[in-house]
């Protein structure tokens, strides 16, 4: 008995060790949550892949600079509902992307939202944004 009560105790703390690391990935220190910045670019590439689906684009500045900016989505499973499919995005499309930017400047951030060309809007909602 007492041999059963150290093994369900050994497994317990195997799992809350294991588990913690997962809550870390999920962690969005890394954004700048009380700010929403949007930005008009030109598509590089789009990975559609777990656990965070890619926006690649490029941005100019109005004297000419181009700045490289990644945006990060949800997992594909958690957005597809919403409108967003592995084909949304082709090199060169033109969009329109909101997101909660790095806190260390670098151009980048996790994504809100995105208009496409057409006007349509993605987001993170049920039935739209």
């Amino acid at each position: 008995m007492w041999n059963k009560g150290i093994r369900i105790f050994a497994l317990t703390a195997l799992l809350l060790a294991v588990s913690i690391p997962l809550l870390a990935h999920h962690s969005t220190a890394v954004f700048d949550t009380e700010k929403t910045v949007t930005v008009k670019g030109t598509v590089v590439e789009w990975l559609w892949a777990n656990p965070h689906c890619l926006l690649k684009f490029d941005v100019k500045d109005d004297s000419g600079q181009v700045a490289h900016w990644v945006g990060e989505t949800q997992a594909p499973i958690n957005i597809i509902g919403t409108g967003w499919r592995r084909d949304t995005f082709k090199p060169g499309d033109e969009v329109t992307v909101s997101l909660r930017p790095l806190k260390n400047g670098t151009p980048g951030g996790s994504i809100t939202g995105v208009v496409l060309a057409n006007g349509k809007e993605l987001g993170f909602q049920r039935g739209g944004r």
